[in-house]
């Protein structure tokens, strides 16, 4: 239920968040999140016995227009992934992923598939914030990525906190095969930030980077860095629904994508 806090606690929540993104920007961010799902997560997992059925269809309005090392070219393409997890019990989801790119000229082309088991501390614990780990692991192909088998570890925290909502995803990543082998463990946070409006309706901010290798992180031109002003609808509790529109602020991001997730909450 949705609450609505005191103008004083209000005044705390704001600073709270406004610390939040300046810590963001501090750390911040060269692998963003991919143009194929493009989502923070929060620290819950699907109940057990049911199962989330995921859309997330993603449209680069102005990516990269030629072949770079081998891989296509973002601009214009539509990236469609369908993502399928299920809930084993109430700290255990286990989640799979097809990719798919599409682009005028190309057709449509099957690009990889991951899979993502997932734990998280169980709210019978009683933490003060919500707390899991994430684990994704698979394979792209090597026209759609520099890298074609890569594992992501990506620890999620997150709190609600009356109206507010912040997450952070310090993400690491690891390619196995590819040209960035080499950079060893590379790290990509993600954090998003939001305001419940109404019951259904809620608005902020996600933000996607990656800024190289943990052990010396690239020149910020060579860095991602992407902003989306983001919108969640809270229209039931089956139902999952996302959008926005992100922004590059580098060279080497994507200028402007987007981007939605529809999902479904099944019981099988």
């Amino acid at each position: 239920m949705l609450c609505c806090p005191k103008d004083t606690d209000l005044s705390r929540h704001i600073s709270v968040a406004l610390f939040f993104l300046a810590a963001l920007f501090c750390t911040a961010s060269a692998r963003a999140q991919d143009n194929y799902e493009i989502q923070v997560y929060g620290s819950e997992t699907v109940d057990p016995g049911k199962t989330m059925v995921e859309l997330h269809s993603n449209f680069t309005i102005d990516g990269s227009k030629t072949i770079i090392n081998g891989v296509l070219p973002s601009n214009h393409a539509e990236h469609e992934t369908i993502e399928i997890t299920h809930g084993i019990n109430d700290w255990f989801e286990v989640g799979f992923y097809i990719f798919t790119y599409e682009r005028n000229g190309y057709g449509v082309q099957w690009v990889g598939d991951h899979i993502r088991p997932r734990v998280r501390v169980p709210p019978k614990w009683n933490w003060p914030v919500g707390v899991s780990l994430s684990n994704e692991i698979g394979y792209q192909r090597a026209k759609f990525s520099v890298d074609t088998w890569t594992w992501e570890i990506r620890p999620i925290v997150d709190k609600q906190i009356g109206r507010w909502y912040l997450a952070f995803n310090p993400t690491l990543d690891r390619s196995f095969h590819g040209q960035s082998v080499n950079q060893g463990v590379v790290f990509s946070p993600n954090a998003k930030f939001s305001y419940n409006f109404t019951q259904k309706i809620a608005g902020g901010l996600e933000y996607y980077g990656s800024t190289g290798s943990i052990t010396g992180f690239l020149p910020i031109s060579q860095q991602q860095h992407q902003i989306f002003p983001a919108v969640d609808l809270n229209v039931s509790p089956k139902w999952e629904i996302n959008f926005g529109l992100g922004v590059g602020l580098t060279a080497a991001t994507d200028h402007l994508i987007a981007k939605m997730i529809l999902g479904y909450r099944f019981d099988f």
